[in-house]
């Protein structure tokens, strides 16, 4: 059977197939999306709950814990972990990859409405849900920033006009702000005038809220006519309220200026953001799961014009951070690799053939193979990724394999004096078989990867599906338009008459063929020995294999630095700005580093912060990001009170927990307590690692608490109740918005809180006067004492569990594998009972299931080559004769990581995959 042959015959059929091939791979490369890498997202939802002033301790009991009870019951659940700080509670879910995101969504919803009857009354808003993962660094990042308007009116321009619009970009996944608040009415109390005029907080606070309202009033009908009923109800700025009467003493009026200071704020002040050194509010945009980024950024950016247009006069709007701009910069540069990777394969075709003609046959033939690929890419849906498009620049070379084997041996049949029809005909019908063969079981190399699962197998399953459809199309292209061109290009006269530097390469390969005849007599005479050289390679394979640092995905330089400010538990948050600018500081006067944008506090907590590092261009810096990173931890790391974790962010991180540093190793416990005391314990032992660096804990239990200690016989006895006490501190102390004005695009609060003198001293809880059920006035201190204690300003959880998470990064030449066995030895070393429960989370937990996973997919591959194999050749001697090429090969590649100090991960799995495929290939030919 020659499938050559209806080709040769039809040179017009076979140039309008060849054409087809090109312009499907033309339009599928125009049309397939963008992307630095694979879409493996993990399906990930975060739930958030707000309840202004409420403690740690208080949103994890009544807040956290009713929803994760709810949120466990859903299927597909992967990872559930939640962290509730003062007011603020967010509870992260990721769910199993196949798990469909939207289907999820529907579930969290109908879970967070189950919760709801379960949560507290006084919850200002139902919590909500978004499609999008915290642990991944944002897109985009804007900054607004002037000399004109305050933070707050920034803020409020892009709450309420920005964010909307934004938010409604298809692939955008969270709108998160920070730098500022909402502007609000801030009412703040003197505490001493109060008592003076024996005013309760309780009291001020019933007459704020009914001073400001907006109700249904009705309408009139006389028959004739309709009128709605309006009345100027609400009460919208700081000036009105000034005047507003409280209550009345012996017939006096007691205004509210008498009592409190009232101004135009912004409803939490515990916000501060800059954009290279100037005050800014933040915009960071989070893409959904699996939503492209490029085409996600370029979809903002066509919005920008419109958005700088709604903000007000004197804002400028400016992009601070650009993910696509480095995977645009990455791709471009493995599309230039893939062309001088098909010039270079060109060149030494024609330095091999030794002749313009049969060099032109490859030249065409290799294009249209990997053009024809985008094609089929586009019908299985992937996308142009830094693998795809290093799957297709690695095809070359097999791809232009399938074509020489044809073309060479047509090319030995014209030097035999067939002409070139004949020889078109006879080379493609005995070679047809071998390039079958050598197509398949390379796919057969792949076929594992495509059909696995999980991460890993995501990951590479792009890789592997693209090499195979390349090695498909060029089987096609190889059996079809190569013999046809050779059949009509070639001339036998061209090969009669070698020149002198056919004649001088000839001799080099002469030479080079008695070598190998040398050496393959040397190995036949002494079979024994070769064959228990094979055997002795296959055993230096596993131990080479359970030797070599392992890891799951390379640092790569993206041309940011994504870092994380963590100021001492009891730091307040004047002193957090001073460290924030201390530390923006040093990073913009670094050289390579081109802008720094910052924030902290809001709902991060005061005590923390974020920070994003554009780099300039590696051509400027002259160093990779992880020598940046190097260099500036020396100089961070002198300033007290506070410090500055720096990491890459990647284009995968697995894992929806954000975190300090790269890798995340979680404590378990079904008591607080064990936490509070083996964590620290284990931190410390860690920190005392060579091999790991940037560790810390986000077990957060050493902030300073003023306890109220009530004498509950005494209260009694006075008619005082602790739910009155509760609402005297929360009306104090709690930043609590007691009301709501109503604007034409937004909602605006009236927040009441004590003087900012009488925030800063425990001793000031003395001043409080909680009102009796006899009306009297019965002051705190009467039945009640403080005391000054440490506590959790966090409460982490772990699939409904108290956890802390330590997170670490590695430091320079260590591996991911030697990091979990430092770990592992500190947990024994501190003698953790059995009730604390150690585990990997996020990278590090990804790594270990693909550690397990990787000797089995290699087994699989081997496998299905044998099967493939047995199956064309219809023996079962064949396929191993041609396997038992692979040891020598895999010693080398193992051997190479090893010398080179590069870890055995995703991409060297690859490679490995790659090898077999490519020896295989040789072996086959030789068979």
């Amino acid at each position: 059977m020659n499938p050559g042959a209806f080709f040769i015959d039809r040179p017009v059929a076979t140039t309008l197939l060849t054409v087809a091939i090109t312009l499907s791979g033309l339009l599928g490369f125009f049309l397939m999306p963008v992307a630095p890498m694979p879409q493996i997202d993990f399906p990930t939802i975060v739930v958030i709950a707000r309840l202004p002033g409420a403690s740690p301790e208080t949103m994890a009991t009544t807040v956290a814990t009713p929803l994760e009870r709810q949120l466990g019951r859903i299927a597909g659940i992967e990872e559930m972990s939640s962290a509730s700080s003062i007011g603020f509670t967010r509870i992260i879910i990721q769910f199993d990859i196949n798990r469909n995101i939207d289907g999820a969504a529907r579930d969290v919803q109908a879970a967070i409405n189950a919760a709801r009857s379960l949560l507290p009354a006084n919850l200002p808003t139902n919590p909500i849900y978004r499609k999008a993962n915290p642990a991944d660094s944002p897109i985009l990042v804007l900054s607004l920033t002037s000399d004109i308007l305050s933070l707050g009116q920034m803020y409020d321009a892009a709450s309420t006009v920005l964010a909307q619009k934004l938010a409604q970009v298809y692939g955008i996944g969270q709108v998160e702000l920070g730098g500022s608040a909402l502007p609000a009415i801030r009412v703040e109390l003197n505490l001493d005038a109060a008592n003076q005029y024996g005013l309760s907080l309780e009291q001020i606070r019933q007459s704020l809220a009914g001073a400001n309202a907006n109700r249904p009033k009705g309408f009139l009908d006389d028959g004739a006519n309709s009128w709605l009923i309006h009345a100027n109800d609400q009460t919208r700025t700081a000036e009105e309220f000034r005047d507003l009467v409280i209550a009345f003493d012996d017939g006096s009026p007691i205004y509210l200026h008498n009592i409190a200071e009232v101004h135009d704020s912004v409803q939490d002040v515990r916000n501060a953001g800059t954009a290279n050194g100037k005050p800014a509010v933040l915009i960071m945009l989070r893409r959904q799961p699996g939503a492209n980024v490029i085409e996600t950024v370029d979809r903002v950016k066509d919005l920008l014009p419109e958005l700088k247009a709604s903000v007000p006069g004197g804002v400028d709007l400016e992009i601070q951070l650009d993910q696509s701009e480095t995977i645009r910069a990455s791709l471009h540069e493995v599309e230039i690799t893939i062309v001088i990777s098909t010039l270079l394969v060109l060149g030494v075709v024609l330095l091999f053939l030794r002749n313009a003609r049969a060099t032109l046959i490859p030249a065409v033939a290799l294009p249209v193979s990997l053009i024809g690929t985008f094609g089929a890419l586009y019908l299985m849906g992937y996308s142009i990724d830094n693998l795809s498009l290093m799957a297709i620049t690695i095809a070359t070379g097999f791809v232009v394999d399938d074509v020489i084997v044809v073309l060479e041996n047509i090319i030995r049949h014209l030097e035999q004096g067939s002409p070139p029809f004949q020889a078109a005909l006879e080379g493609t019908r005995e070679v047809s078989f071998t390039v079958v063969s050598m197509t398949l079981s390379l796919v057969a190399v792949f076929l594992p990867i495509v059909l696995m699962g999980g991460m890993i197998g995501r990951l590479i399953q792009e890789f592997g599906a693209t090499l195979s459809l390349a090695v498909l199309v060029s089987m096609v292209v190889s059996l079809t338009l190569t013999p046809m061109m050779s059949a009509r290009l070639l001339r036998q006269e061209t090969f009669d008459t070698p020149g002198r530097l056919y004649r001088w390469l000839d001799g080099a390969f002469a030479r080079l063929t008695t070598v190998y005849r040398i050496s393959l007599d040397w190995a036949l005479r002494h079979a024994f020995v070769t064959l228990m050289s094979l055997f002795a390679t296959f055993a230096l394979n596993i131990v080479l294999f359970v030797v070599v640092p392992k890891g799951l995905m390379p640092q790569y330089d993206i041309g940011k630095l994504l870092g994380y400010i963590s100021g001492e538990q009891a730091l307040s948050f004047q002193s957090m700005r001073e460290k924030q600018q201390q530390f923006t500081d040093i990073l913009r006067a670094d050289p390579a580093v081109e802008s720094v944008v910052s924030f902290i506090g809001g709902e991060s907590q005061g005590n923390t912060g974020f920070v994003f590092v554009s780099l300039k261009p590696l051509d400027e810096r002259k160093m990779p990001a992880h020598k940046v990173m190097e260099r500036l931890r020396t100089q961070i790391n002198d300033i007290p009170g506070a410090t500055l974790f720096l990491q890459g962010p990647q284009d995968i991180r697995p894992g929806g927990r954000p975190s300090n540093s790269r890798y995340q190793y979680t404590l378990e416990s079904d008591q607080l307590e064990d936490l509070y005391e083996w964590s620290p314990r284990l931190e410390e032992a860690l920190k005392r690692q060579p091999e790991l660096v940037d560790v810390n804990n986000d077990l957060k239990a050493r902030g300073l608490h003023a306890k109220v200690v009530i004498d509950r016989d005494a209260a009694i006895r006075l008619g005082v109740d602790p739910a009155r006490v509760d609402a005297a501190l929360y009306d104090a102390f709690g930043q609590r918005p007691i009301s709501t004005l109503y604007a034409e695009r937004n909602q605006y609060f009236i927040v009441m809180t004590a003087t900012p003198e009488d925030t800063r001293d425990p001793a000031t809880l003395a001043k409080l006067y909680i009102p009796s059920k006899t009306g009297a006035m019965v002051p705190l201190s009467a039945f009640s004492h403080v005391e000054t204690t440490t506590g959790p300003i966090v409460v982490n959880h772990q699939g409904q569990f108290a956890a802390a998470t330590i997170s670490f990064d590695l430091a320079p030449g260590i591996s991911l594998s030697d990091a979990e066995q430092v770990i592992r030895r500190a947990m024994t070393q501190i003698g953790a009972p059995a009730s604390v429960r150690g585990g990997f989370q996020g990278e590090a937990l990804a790594f270990k299931k693909s550690l397990s996973s990787e000797p089995w997919l290699l087994l699989g591959a081997l496998l299905a080559i044998y099967v493939v194999l047995g199956i064309l050749y219809e023996s079962f001697i064949h396929p191993v004769t041609i396997l038992s090429t692979l040891p020598s090969a895999g010693v080398g590649a193992l051997l190479a990581l090893l010398a080179t100090g590069v870890e055995l991960n995703a991409m060297a799995l690859i490679s490995l995959f790659l090898l077999i495929g490519i020896v295989k290939k040789n072996a086959i030919m030789m068979v």
